[in-house]
């Protein structure tokens, strides 16, 4: 976990919200638990017809079918990735009978719209001087709709992104966890993440001893630490969220580093995990960036 300077508090003093700006936030607070732990902050995007559910279905209906994920919602905790449940519906149909047919979807990537691309770039304008005091070169700005039915539930996983979570609509509960307690996470959890490109986890019932819960309502967002796990337990409504992340030069090297420790420990080695030696990060994170140089130039992947 990153742990950069703090904002200069004489900058925060001076950082003053116009009711039109899209999100509401205390600075202070934003410099001190940036990229460090969750915490909330408000929004005004409720009433904004991007995210009525016929715009969705014509956004859903715009998009490549790999913008799309869509699955049954009622999950275990638990679940591997790749034997999630499909739902038996088309996107179609999943987006109009979403109250009633028990489903969970994303669209990925929806600032390839540019209406929600220029609701994405409002966003992080606003956040934009604060995040670059503690975490330098906002780069690959993304944003992703979450639309969910009534009770459903969002298995334990990490994301690899610097994430806020506006609630559009509904309700939801988010249970997140630390993710730099390596009684949470360990280096291996780690390297599994960013070698084998699965998000999921197991889930086990002492992580509760490390966490928070947030009971997010419209108008409400919260920020999510970059790999900090978490499942989210959907309210009695239909719930829509809006998120926006980006991501910064450090997280490409803390990847690339583990990736590094990944093929090390295959080899039988015992790698030391991202950040306890500035040289030895250095020296995994040029190794694997010349590696895949390579591997791209014979045509192979990393």
């Amino acid at each position: 976990m990153n742990t950069g300077t703090l904002i200069d508090p004489s900058f925060a003093d001076t950082q003053i919200m116009s009711r039109l700006d899209p999100l509401q936030f205390d600075a202070g607070e934003f410099g001190q638990s940036f990229s460090r732990r969750p915490f909330r902050i408000s929004h005004s995007l409720c009433d904004n017809p991007l995210f009525e559910l016929p715009r969705l279905l014509e956004l859903a209906g715009q998009l490549p079918e790999n913008h799309i994920e869509y699955n049954a919602g009622k999950l275990p905790l638990t679940v591997d990735q790749s034997l999630t449940p499909a739902n038996g519906l088309s996107v179609e149909e999943t987006v109009r009978r979403i109250e009633e047919c028990e489903s969970w979807m994303v669209i990925k990537w929806v600032h390839h719209d540019p209406a929600y691309a220029e609701l994405l770039d409002a966003c992080l304008r606003q956040i934009r001087p604060l995040t670059e005091q503690i975490t330098p070169g906002m780069r690959q700005p993304q944003a992703y709709i979450f639309l969910t039915s009534p009770g459903s539930v969002t298995p334990y996983h990490i994301d690899p992104e610097h994430n806020f979570l506006l609630q559009i609509r509904g309700s939801k509960k988010v249970h997140m966890f630390d993710g730099s307690d390596s009684r949470v996470l360990s280096d291996r959890d780690f390297e599994r993440f960013y070698s084998e490109k699965t998000r999921n986890l197991e889930f086990r019932e002492e992580f509760r001893d490390h966490g928070w819960e947030f009971n997010l309502q419209s108008g409400q967002g919260l920020h999510f630490p970059v790999t900090f796990p978490h499942y989210v337990e959907n309210g009695p409504e239909v719930s829509v969220s809006f998120s926006i992340t980006f991501r910064t030069p450090d997280l490409e090297r803390r990847r690339m580093v583990y990736q590094c420790n990944h093929r090390l420990r295959r080899m039988g080695l015992k790698p030391g995990g991202w950040g306890r030696s500035a040289l030895a990060d250095q020296l995994k994170y040029q190794a694997v960036r010349v590696t895949s140089k390579l591997g791209r130039m014979l045509g192979r992947g990393d």
